[in-house]
């Protein structure tokens, strides 16, 4: 898998695929330079009267429920089913899945009508996703869903929707329903900085949208964002939260398939 996730990196650099994000407003910038930094072309248009037509015109389409609100949620699903009529990837973040009635009935409307590709979010969301009672702890991992199984969730999930479940943490978690890949890259620095898992669905995106099969591309873009994270900390160490921040970018950026085969931790379950 390695192999294959170094390869993609190289193609979607060579690719620069247009990539649609329907995103939250806290970290979109954040997830713009992400994306740009590893290879992509990301474009933001949450209007309405544009979201189904910027969609026709990308390679991929990134859903993010961070900054929620019904006239987002309209725009996804129109942009959303755009995509399916295309056979465009969709990639749903469902941030927040549990911790309000609104979050939680928003991302059950979406996978009911929308085909979902890639589901990437943390445990206590993909938790909720799954019909399991949690106790989020907003948009963060509680300590009692933390002792869920990851890898039952994810695969539950895959098998449930026919999409890849891709659950985010100190150990990732990635399932497709056959073959459940886990990834022990990152570094606990990331959790101090706000949008790193929008980030990382940024990134699934970006090469879901180069044409990487939906597991090689959630595995692509979660491993790419922890080397990132390692890479940024050798670089600054202690310096702070906002040397960081910056540091991240720089380290994906600066990747490429010779640091993936270097660095990545990915085996198969």
């Amino acid at each position: 898998m390695t192999e294959y996730v170094a390869m993609e990196l190289t193609k979607l650099r060579a690719k620069t695929p247009l990539v649609h994000f329907i995103t939250n407003y806290v970290t979109a910038n954040d997830v713009a330079n992400a994306v740009l930094a590893i290879g992509a072309s990301p474009v933001m248009a949450d209007a309405i009267e544009e979201a189904a037509d910027m969609t026709s015109i990308a390679s991929a389409l990134v859903l993010n429920m961070g900054t929620l609100n019904h006239r987002t949620v309209a725009a996804m699903l129109a942009a959303g089913k755009r995509a399916n009529e295309r056979h465009i990837p969709v990639v749903l973040d469902p941030v927040g899945a549990g911790a309000s009635a609104f979050r939680t009935e928003t991302v059950k409307k979406l996978l009911a009508e929308l085909r979902v590709s890639v589901l990437r979010g943390n445990l206590s969301e993909l938790s909720c996703v799954s019909g399991l009672n949690v106790a989020t702890k907003g948009v963060d991992v509680s300590a009692e869903d933390a002792e869920n199984d990851a890898r039952a969730i994810a695969k539950s999930l895959a098998d449930r929707f026919g999409f890849v479940a891709a659950i985010t943490g100190s150990m990732d978690v990635i399932s497709d329903g056959q073959r459940t890949i886990c990834i022990q890259n990152g570094h606990k620095e990331m959790t101090k900085v706000t949008g790193t898992g929008c980030m990382a669905s940024g990134l699934v995106g970006a090469f879901a949208g180069a044409g990487a099969g939906m597991l090689t591309a959630a595995a692509a873009g979660v491993a790419a964002m922890g080397i990132a994270g390692e890479a940024a900390y050798e670089k600054i160490g202690e310096t702070g939260t906002g040397s960081f921040h910056i540091a991240l970018l720089d380290a994906l950026s600066r990747l490429d398939a010779g640091m993936f085969l270097e660095r990545a931790r990915i085996y198969e379950a």
